[in-house]
């Protein structure tokens, strides 16, 4: 009998490391809650018409990667239905903001929500058929101000104490503007006229997306592609002056909050639905697919799926691609030296002068590894370079002279220090 496995593009999650996912879940809900974000749970499935009306027909999504099936009736008065099980969440969000008549209230929806997805992709390293996302949504009737550059500046700058919190380092935030539903049309246009030459010498992808989607050629990660690209026309040229004004408002809300960020004008997002800020946050451990999280504004979704105006603004961080990087980086804190400096005594003479330096060094608060004199100085380097970032030797001219040399294992620079400076330089 044939032993059964889990389906291709799928996994099981299993105890330990069910334990860091928890951990995520447990540190979103509440940095969430801070802000006053309410969960929102939609259904799995939805109709299929939902993200052909809102992802957009063109885009991969929907031509490809969508788990659909026809739902047939089970009695005469009932219809069959095409349902989809859910690629992404705002769809289903919005769709459920339209259904509930929650604008009636006047105010603010701010909506978050945990839960799988599904897309039918080439499986690899971080990208899964069934993959987990955290995601909110802020949304509502533009007399709430739903449209406001500070909806996009309090998500953006949430979103950076998000990744704070979960001891998230290096992360850079790339953000851009695609402007309005006219903009980009404006932008689709000449960007669509100025692949026509080149698109030939492109990867299959871009040959295809230049004439379906040409937005989706930026998203491209093909290397010779690359300057291609670089050359195709930038959509901050054809921004209208309410983008331009709504996006500087945004920056400069970002700079005031002091929230980092790099201004990327390739960086368009792959649906249809998304209009002005555009904004992904990558990390470099990822490689060439190396977004965390991304999203943008969506001010006329809402309309597209048949509700009121309800401008919005959302996002949604993949869980698996996280866990990656705080795993990679709990690895890396485990092998990287701990130690500020390892002290090595030239001589067993020298181990009680070593032992007051280390004693000194450590109560004015440095992490201090003692070496042993009865150590050859080869012996003390490849014990120092396991366990500190720098080797300080003492030995009997180091001792009488106060002047001590350290090395630095980073960098490879060695210098000669009085001791009375040690302190200082080991500190940095």
């Amino acid at each position: 009998m044939t032993t059964l496995k889990v389906v291709r593009g799928t996994r099981d999650l299993l105890p330990p490391e069910t334990a860091l996912w928890n951990r995520i879940e447990a540190t979103a809900r509440r940095v969430f809650a801070r802000y006053n974000f309410g969960e929102i749970r939609t259904p799995i499935f939805e109709d299929t018409s939902l993200f052909a009306r809102s992802v957009g027909e063109e885009t991969d999504i929907v031509s490809k990667e969508m788990y659909t099936w026809e739902d047939r009736a089970r009695a005469q008065s009932e219809k069959s239905q095409s349902l989809t099980l859910r690629p992404e969440n705002t769809a289903g969000v919005v769709r459920a903001y339209i259904e509930h008549k929650l604008g009636e209230s006047g105010q603010l929806q701010k909506l978050y929500y945990i839960g799988p997805q599904f897309r039918r992709e080439r499986p690899q390293k971080g990208r899964y058929r069934q993959f987990w996302q955290i995601g909110a949504e802020v949304i509502g009737p533009p007399s709430a101000g739903s449209e406001s550059p500070v909806r996009d500046t309090e998500i953006l700058e949430m979103l950076a104490t998000l990744l704070d919190e979960l001891g998230v380092s290096g992360w850079t935030l790339e953000l851009n503007s695609v402007g309005s539903s006219a903009d980009r049309e404006r932008y689709n246009q000449a960007l669509r006229e100025a692949l026509v030459p080149v698109a030939p010498r492109m990867c299959a992808d871009c040959q295809r997306r230049a004439a379906t989607n040409p937005l989706r050629v930026l998203d491209c990660k093909v290397p010779e592609d690359q300057p291609i690209i670089a050359t195709l026309p930038r959509i901050a040229d054809f921004l209208g002056e309410d983008s331009k004004l709504h996006f500087a408002a945004v920056i400069a809300a970002l700079d005031a909050a002091g929230v980092p960020y790099h201004l990327n004008p390739r960086l368009v997002r792959g649906l249809d639905y998304y209009t002005r800020t555009t904004f992904e946050f990558t990390h470099g451990g990822l490689g060439a697919q190396n977004a965390l999280l991304g999203g943008g504004r969506y001010d006329g979704l809402s309309e597209a799926i048949g509700g009121p105006k309800a401008p919005g603004i959302g996002f949604a961080m993949g869980l698996d691609r996280l866990v990656l990087t705080l795993q990679a980086q709990e690895a890396e804190r485990k092998t990287t030296p701990r130690a500020d400096a390892y002290i090595a005594p030239l001589g067993e003479n020298l181990n009680a002068a070593a032992l007051a330096l280390a004693r000194e060094l450590r109560r004015a608060g440095l992490t201090i590894e003692l070496g042993d004199g009865s150590f050859r100085l080869k012996k003390s380097f490849e014990a120092a370079g396991k366990i500190a970032r720098r080797i300080v030797i003492l030995g009997e001219d180091e001792l009488q002279s106060g002047i001590l040399t350290v090395k630095d294992f980073a960098s490879g620079v060695q210098l000669k220090v009085p001791r009375g400076e040690l302190f200082a330089i080991l500190a940095k």
